[in-house]
Parts: C-alpha cells; structure tokens; sequence
C-alpha cells in the first residue's frame, strides 16, 4: 500500500481509512498504527495450548509457527470489544491457518495435540494455492471456501454471515464478487458460486490475498458480536450476532509454516 494506515474515530467506534491505490503494485507497508489505547502483542502475550516446544517461536520481531502438531496458541488476556491488526505470510504453497476471536476457555481445555482449538469465530488465513488445488484435483472451483478471508463459527459457536453466498469472476476477470444470488450455472465459464443462501460461514466480497511468500494486512474490528474484516486495506468480509462474543484471541497451527508480525490491539468500550 502506497498510502499511511490511520485510525478515524466514528460513533464511538474506530473505522479504517486507507487511501486507495494498486495492491498488486505497490508494496506492503508495515501494520504500524497511531493514537492513543494501542498494544502490541508478541509471543509472550500467547500461551502454547497443545504444540511442541518449537511449535511457536519468535524471530526478528516475527510471530513464527511451523504449523505442527495441529493446534492453537491462545492470549493471556480475553477480550470483548476490540480493533487488531496484524500481517501474515504463508511460506508454503496451500497452507492453511487462522484467527480465532472470542474463544471460551472450553476451546482449549485439555485439547491434545493434533486438535484445533473447539470453539470461536475463525477469520480464515489461506493460501491461494489451497483454492488452485482445490480446483485442479475437483475440476471446478471450490463452492464451499475461498482464500481471501472467509469468517465463520467454529462447533458450538454462531455467527450470522454478512455474505453467506457469492458470485465470484473467475481469474482473468476483475476477481470482485456479486450479490446477486445468481447461481452461476448458466453455462458460462467466467463466473461460479460460492456458499448458499444459509451458510453461517461468511465470505469476501474482493478476493485481495496475495501468495505464498508475500505479507498481507487484517485488520480486525470486534464489537458487541460484530466482526468485519478489511484484507490489504479494504473492507471484504464480516459477520453479525456471534455467540459468544467474548473471549480469548488464538492463533491457529494447521500444517503449515508461516509468520505473523506487527500485531496490535485496542480494546473498545
């Protein structure tokens, strides 16, 4: 991004202004945020729930996961109404990890290595190559996930999605999605459909992540059972009456090696 991260206070609540300009051509600017009520989070502000030793480690300032065993490192603290932002970058084509916001302590007790924290909303971090192999090995795009940002409850948690289903343009096309419901079954190849009228599972309206190897931006804004995330600088996804909407934040090993830097949180009234 070409432009500076700043925070703009709008009833009460903090909104991300950016200003706009190419992804794809301009760098990555570092997640550094101003104003008053901000904290960084760094490995000491998680607990290991259930990995090895070296499961979760730090590194030049960078948040390093090697994605095994399968788990989940939560906060010390919980939280309840907050902004967060944060980078993340896959080193492996097709890894698979995540954000958990508001989990109860029932994610997390006794879970054995090998098990991904039980509860909480996940803002999905996925590389692209997960969607290029979904696609290559079914023949058809998923019509079920995507890479750029899905948020959705996991087990016994709930979330009304925002966009439950979408229209997406196939590459080549502008990548954006549409809220028409049209079920993209018209015999043309440019368009296909992700989700169904009455997923819980919410997903982006731009398709913004860049690959493996790349950083890209979240930000985070979690209030009174509200969530809406912005990729790379622009708001794409977000979901309405999460239960429960009050918890502890995890960060999610899923099988791949990747790193989180520049976390910061500001917790809201």
């Amino acid at each position: 991004m070409s432009a500076t991260l700043r925070l703009i206070s709008l009833a009460g609540a903090a909104t991300l202004a950016l200003a706009t300009g190419s992804l794809q051509q301009q760098p990555l600017q570092a997640a550094h945020v101003t104003g008053a009520g901000w904290t960084e989070l760094t490995l000491a502000d998680f607990v290991n729930v259930n990995g090895e030793h070296d499961t979760w480690t730090e590194r030049d300032g960078a948040i390093v996961c090697t994605g095994k065993p399968l788990g989940g490192a939560r906060s010390e603290q919980r939280y309840t109404n907050f902004e967060l932002v944060l980078e993340w970058k896959h080193h492996t084509h097709a890894g698979n990890a995540g954000v958990f916001l508001w989990c109860p302590e029932s994610a997390f007790t006794d879970l054995p290595p090998g098990s991904l924290p039980r509860s909480g909303i996940e803002v999905q971090v996925l590389d692209l190559g997960y969607e290029e192999n979904w696609e290559a090995a079914q023949g058809a795009p998923s019509d079920w996930f995507t890479s750029h940002g899905d948020v959705f409850p996991v087990g016994a948690s709930s979330m009304t999605a925002i966009t439950p289903m979408l229209e997406y343009a196939r590459d080549g096309d502008d990548g954006g999605a549409s809220h028409d419901g049209h079920d993209g079954h018209d015999g043309s190849d440019s368009t296909y459909t992700v989700g169904k009228p009455d997923s819980s599972r919410s997903f982006p309206t731009q398709r913004l992540v860049r690959p493996a190897g790349e950083w890209n931006h979240y930000y985070i804004r979690a209030i009174n059972g509200e969530v809406r995330l912005w990729v790379n600088g622009e708001e794409v996804n977000g979901g309405t009456d999460c239960s429960p909407s009050t918890g502890y934040l995890a960060l999610e090993a899923e099988g791949a090696l990747m790193e989180y830097r520049n976390l910061r949180l500001r917790e809201l009234p």
